[in-house]
C-alpha cells in the first residue's frame, strides 16, 4: 500500500485557461530529471491519483508539476483549481525511464515535445545535465496555439547560458506564428526542416532523441525517424529514440 507524501500548494500559475503550474513544497523526493510520480487528491472519499513528471531539477527544494485541464476529468480541473496552502498528495517513489542515464552516447541530443510533454524536458535544462554528455542540445515543443509556448524563462536561460550549445524550436500547427514553424513534429522530422531551423543533423548516428507527448506524435515521430534510419534505444539493443506518452 502507497505510504503517501502531503505537500502544500505554493504557487499555482496558469498559463492560459487550461493549462497550468503547480509549485508544492513539503514533500521531499530524490528522482532523475525526467522521471514522473503520481499526485493525488480526495474525492468523494477516494483517492484519485495521476502521472505527472517533475518540472523541477532534483536539487530544486519545492516540487513543480505542468497540467492541462481535462474536461470532466477526474483530477486535472481539481488540480487547476487548487489554492496556495492547500494540500495535495505525492507518490513516493518517482519512475519513468525518459532520463539521461538510458540514452546513449551522441553528439548531438534531440528533446521533442507536444503540450505538456516538454515537462520533463525542462527539468533536463534547469538541472544542466545534458551538457555534460552532449555537444548540441535542441529542444522542440510543439502546440495548437502560440500562447501555449510556455516555459519561454528557462529556454532564455539555456540560450543565455550555453549560446550554440542550445537551439529551441517551436511548431504550431494551427495557426502562423511568427518564430516558429508550421506543421507537426513527425512531418517536420522525415522532411528535413526540424534540421534547416537547427542547421544540425538529425538522422545520424552522431544523434540522440528524446520523446515526450501525445501517443500519437510519439508513434508517428518513431516512424518517420524509422524510415530515416533510426530505431528505437533499448538497453539490450542501443538505438537512436528514447520516447515516453504523456497520457
Amino acid at each position: 500500500m502507497t505510504k503517501w507524501l502531503e505537500a502544500t500548494v505554493v504557487e499555482n500559475r496558469h498559463w492560459t485557461q487550461a493549462l497550468f503550474t503547480l509549485r508544492v513544497e513539503g514533500a521531499s523526493l530524490a528522482f532523475e530529471a525526467g522521471q514522473f510520480v503520481r499526485i493525488a487528491l480526495d474525492v468523494d472519499g477516494e483517492r484519485i491519483a495521476r502521472p505527472f513528471s517533475m518540472v523541477n531539477a532534483p536539487h530544486e527544494p519545492a516540487l513543480e508539476f505542468y497540467g492541462i485541464v481535462v474536461p470532466q476529468g477526474p483530477l486535472s480541473p481539481r488540480l487547476a483549481l487548487l489554492q496556495a496552502g492547500e494540500r495535495l498528495f505525492v507518490a513516493p517513489n518517482p519512475a519513468g525511464f525518459l532520463v539521461l542515464s538510458e540514452v546513449p552516447a551522441a553528439r548531438t541530443l534531440w528533446l521533442m515535445s507536444t503540450g505538456t510533454g516538454i515537462a520533463p524536458f525542462v527539468s533536463m535544462l534547469r538541472a544542466g545535465t545534458p551538457w555534460q554528455r552532449f555537444e548540441h542540445v535542441v529542444l522542440v515543443h510543439a502546440v495548437r496555439h502560440a500562447h501555449e509556448l510556455v516555459y519561454r524563462t528557462d529556454v532564455d536561460t539555456a540560450l543565455a547560458r550555453h549560446g550554440p550549445r542550445f537551439r529551441y524550436l517551436s511548431v504550431v500547427s494551427r495557426e502562423e506564428a511568427p518564430g516558429s514553424l508550421r506543421g507537426r513534429i513527425p512531418a517536420l522530422a522525415l522532411d528535413g526542416q526540424l534540421e534547416a531551423a537547427s542547421g544540425l543533423k538529425l538522422a545520424s548516428d552522431s544523434s540522440q532523441v528524446m520523446l515526450c507527448g501525445n501517443p500519437e506524435m510519439l508513434k508517428d515521430t518513431t516512424a518517420a525517424l524509422a524510415e530515416r534510419g533510426m530505431r528505437k534505444n533499448r538497453r539490450r539493443t542501443p538505438g537512436h529514440i528514447t520516447a515516453e506518452s504523456f497520457w
